[in-house]
């Protein structure tokens, strides 16, 4: 899909959810938490955003 949004996140967005606080009314739906600290990315299953993870990994996380 070349079309895919692609969002770089960093530690100072987590909890990480989609649709982030600032998204634009037509393009709300269900909050949904993801978790990018496992693999470093994660896609919503609603909208299909893909979230990468940035820079260094806030300490006390697995």
């Amino acid at each position: 899909m070349s079309d895919q949004r692609v969002v770089e996140v960093t530690a100072h967005d987590l909890p990480l959810h989609c649709p982030p606080p600032n998204a634009e009314l037509w393009c709300q739906h269900p909050r949904v938490y993801l978790d990018v600290l496992h693999t470093g990315e994660a896609e919503c299953p609603y909208c299909g955003t893909k979230y990468v993870f940035t820079g260094e990994k806030p300490k006390g996380h697995h």
